[in-house]
């Protein structure tokens, strides 16, 4: 098995460093490393590094630095806009987005959203993806930590916007022809997939989306859940790309 990884605000400049607060508190206690095993940091941007624990503290380890790494960002960026879920269909759809390679997720306002995040609600709900995303993101031993937009969510008009800019935008949609398999990739920018909520998607948001340049397409003859259909679009994606 490989060496698990924990997450630092910034790589140390020196090769001795104490590893405390949550991420040591999860290594010492939780994983009960102890004294000559490795493990791996990161600073979710790409920076890596390989260290050998030193000492055992109550909550803590004592860490030497034996290599440094960067991972470059992987071009083009994959960006899923996920229409906000009921329950813990987000959070499952969240991790599961992460661990196979999401680059940035954007919660969506949807009108058929049966959940709306306002207020202090939506804060914390936002929260909770990004807590979920940053756990996916060490379990997968990723280098960069993936970003969960939204101010907390975002309206149909500011994701029409964003997809306006982007290298390629699709909708996954249960009535579309085209399929993502064949459709023409960018080499550059993003691509951004628009994933629907339970209720799925409305014809006036499929309007808006394509309207901003959104192609509708489907991924096979099944209608996935919203908690799955983003983590299948992406391995589609991954496959194609020069990612997998």
């Amino acid at each position: 098995m490989s060496a698990p990884l924990f997450l630092v605000e910034s790589l140390p400049p020196a090769d001795q460093l104490t590893l405390d607060g949550p991420e040591g508190h999860h290594a010492a206690t939780v994983q009960r490393l102890r004294v000559g095993e490795e493990l791996l940091l990161a600073d979710g941007r790409g920076g890596t590094a390989t260290a050998v624990v030193t000492a055992v503290g109550r909550g803590t380890l004592d860490l030497t630095v034996t290599s440094r790494g960067y991972v470059d960002a992987d071009v083009p960026r994959l960006v899923v806009v996920q229409g906000i879920a009921k329950g813990d269909r987000g959070e499952l759809a969240v991790q599961a987005m992460t661990e196979v390679g999401v680059d940035e997720i954007v919660p969506w306002a949807a009108s058929r959203s049966v959940v709306q995040w306002r207020g202090d609600r939506g804060v914390r709900a936002r929260e909770k993806w990004a807590a979920t995303a940053r756990e996916a993101a060490k379990q997968a031993r990723r280098a960069w930590l993936p970003v969960v937009a939204g101010a907390p969510d975002e309206s149909t008009a500011t994701v029409a916007r964003r997809i306006a800019g982007a290298g390629a935008a699709f909708v996954l949609h249960e009535e579309a022809e085209e399929r993502l398999t064949t459709v023409e990739l960018p080499t550059t920018g993003e691509i951004i997939l628009v994933v629907g909520p339970e209720g799925g998607i409305a014809p006036t948001e499929l309007t808006a989306f394509t309207e901003a340049g959104a192609r509708p397409v489907r991924l096979g003859p099944s209608v996935l859940r919203t908690s799955t259909a983003g983590v299948a679009a992406l391995s589609v994606l991954s496959t194609r790309l020069p990612r997998w």
